[in-house]
């Protein structure tokens, strides 16, 4: 987290805003002007004042009101300190808020405060995430209205990586692109975007650089899959990933994939290739069975013994243990291989 400088206050009545401590990540902001502190009704306040641990706010300045409970007016809407940066924490040391307090009229002596133990306060400015999916979407929009190019089949990649851009709390506006320039030989392309209405765009701007990649459709576990476990269709997802390295086994339709059987444990996230699965085996290479044949008004069923595992529908051989014969039939179900005139010809020759 980064420490957060105290406001140096002057004792003439106006308070700016001091510089970030040496070595901390955030730019040294310009100093403001707030509020004169003289006005401040000290007898209206409480005997003991306490103050919060933690401070969330969408704001630029830590006000004191931000900062003690119970204030009002314009002691609360005092400026202290200088908040951290947009979707930034940092803190501030209570002593140093004792000291503001006491040099803005608030209160006369440090016994005044009720510190409750804690050392420092934790502050938190609020802000909004733009993500790499935002950016992609504006580029895209971008490239269809400018250029006229259908990107649906392709993914971007943003050099160096999607950058950690943080603007006002507030804005709900999606991410538009300024200025684009693409070459369709090469599918790279250079942006520049915004959110309308963004003071923190508008001092920095986003500007990236990227390629447009081919991509293709997959099947991804939405969890990790253990091995023998059978997979639901709630444990995968269609995801568009990047088609160079991904292989002529990839799986690209869930259909593929579920009520099939991991063959490994199955990590999250990671495409699944055909030799991932198989169909569930519900007969087992050594297990008895029933042989089942079945004709026109005609059934008959016997005891044997399956030389080969098999899932629904495959065809396994079995053995008529007492006859010795192999047989060839359908497993129709656990444990139950039927067997067809069309596979074995008479049933008799098999006793």
């Amino acid at each position: 987290m980064v420490r957060l400088s105290l406001i140096a206050l002057l004792l003439s009545g106006t308070a700016t805003l001091a510089a970030p401590q040496h070595g901390q990540q955030h730019p040294q902001p310009a100093p403001a002007s707030v509020a004169p502190a003289a006005a401040a009704p000290v007898a209206a306040l409480p005997r003991k004042l306490q103050l919060r641990s933690e401070v969330n706010l969408p704001r630029d300045l830590v006000t004191f009101g931000d900062l003690i409970p119970g204030l009002s007016g314009e002691t609360a809407a005092t400026a202290a300190f200088r908040a951290p940066g947009l979707g930034e924490t940092g803190t501030i040391q209570v002593a140093r808020i004792i000291e503001a307090a006491r040099a803005a009229g608030i209160i006369r002596e440090t016994s005044d405060f009720d510190s409750q133990g804690f050392a420092q306060v934790v502050v938190t400015r609020a802000a909004r995430r733009i993500t790499a999916a935002d950016i992609e979407i504006a580029v895209k929009i971008g490239l269809q209205e400018r250029f006229g190019i259908d990107a649906r089949i392709f993914a971007l990649a943003i050099d160096g990586g999607a950058p950690a851009v943080a603007v006002e709390p507030e804005l709900t506006g999606d991410v538009g692109v300024l200025d684009l320039s693409f070459d369709a030989r090469s599918r790279r392309l250079q942006a520049r975007l915004a959110v309308p209405g963004s003071m923190a765009m508008r001092l920095k701007p986003l500007r990236i650089s990227g390629q447009l990649v081919e991509t293709m459709e997959v099947v991804v576990p939405k969890r990790l899959i253990s091995r023998g476990e059978t997979l639901g269709k709630d444990d995968v997802i269609v995801e568009r990933r990047p088609r160079d390295g991904q292989g002529g086994e990839i799986i690209s339709d869930a259909r593929a994939a579920v009520d099939k059987v991991a063959r490994r444990a199955l990590l999250a996230g990671v495409p699944l290739r055909g030799s991932d699965v198989q169909r569930e085996e519900i007969v087992g290479k050594g297990d008895l069975v029933t042989i089942v044949y079945e004709a026109p008004g005609l059934m008959i069923t016997l005891r044997g013994k399956a030389n080969e595992a098999g899932a629904m529908g495959d065809v396994v051989s079995v053995t008529n243990p007492q006859s010795k014969r192999v047989l060839q039939g359908k497993v129709s179900g656990p444990g139950r291989v039927s067997v067809q005139p069309s596979l074995n010809g008479r049933i008799a020759s098999a006793q």
